[in-house]
């Protein structure tokens, strides 16, 4: 079904950001942007979902030129830009965490770790941060320190692993303990809280505009998608997506630098 086929129009949009809504550059096109602007102004409720923790959404935020609801850190926390206020934590416990390393570092010796806090970010000096290095609230700190608050997300970077593969040894160790996924080709995997996935958060956003899952279009590319793809009334995927994203997509759109997201949503009324 295409965006103009049919009555159906979205009573809500959400878009993950790197790799479907932001360019290859971390940028978008005025195109988009504009297109964005639409949707917001119509009423229509539009919604980011991404794995990037709060700190990193201000300037995605002043790119995109998009100040409002943010599902952050896979559904761990919601946020609302302008006001610059959390409105939903779902955390990993130390306990849980601690458990967590333990476990995974009998399968996967070679890794590091890292946990994600939203405003703070601490990790093993063997964990290389790729975009927080030197930042006032970044420190490098030893395992039991690591795990000893709660966290949004813990991380485990394996150099030279495949993440899909990493998450498959992981599975029968972890089970539902917590949630295992991975929205990059590197070998870093993101673990949350227990049912924390990217649609709980989106889920709870639509609950409080009263929006019912069927009403929802969701675009995305990774494996940390497929829980909003799973739930939502239509999944739009962007060409280049990961084959698990593609295999349960409703439809396909042009990938992110083809301004695939902007082009989908230009099907509809606004």
């Amino acid at each position: 079904m295409s965006a103009l086929a049919g009555d159906w129009h979205p009573k809500m949009v959400v878009s993950d950001l790197d790799g479907t809504l932001l360019r290859s550059d971390q940028t978008v096109s005025d195109a988009t942007r504009s297109t964005v602007g639409k949707v917001v102004a119509s009423g229509c409720p539009f919604v980011l979902a991404t794995g990037r923790p709060p700190r990193w959404l201000p300037m995605v935020g002043d790119e995109i030129d998009y100040h409002g609801l943010v599902v952050c850190a896979n559904g761990a926390q919601v946020i609302d830009l302008a006001a610059d206020e959390v409105l939903r934590s779902c955390l990993l416990d130390p306990d849980l965490l601690t458990w967590l390393t333990t476990a995974i570092r009998r399968v996967l010796p070679g890794v590091a770790f890292a946990v994600e806090h939203g405003a703070a970010f601490r990790h093993e000096s063997a964990y290389r941060p790729r975009g927080d290095a030197g930042l006032p609230l970044v420190a490098v700190s030893e395992l039991p320190e690591l795990v000893d608050a709660p966290a949004a997300k813990l991380l485990v970077r394996g150099v030279g692993l495949d993440p899909d593969v990493m998450q498959a040894q992981l599975a029968d160790v972890i089970g539902g303990r917590a949630v295992v996924t991975h929205s990059s080709t590197g070998g870093l995997l993101e673990i949350s809280a227990p049912g924390v996935t990217k649609a709980t958060g989106v889920a709870w956003l639509a609950d409080q505009f009263g929006v019912r899952a069927v009403d929802v279009l969701v675009f995305g590319d990774m494996p940390n998608d497929l829980s909003m793809f799973a739930w939502a009334g239509r999944a739009v995927a962007v060409a280049s997506a990961h084959p698990a994203v593609l295999a349960l997509a409703d439809e396909v759109t042009g990938n992110n630098d083809e301004d695939g997201v902007a082009d989908y949503l230009a099907g509809f009324t606004w």
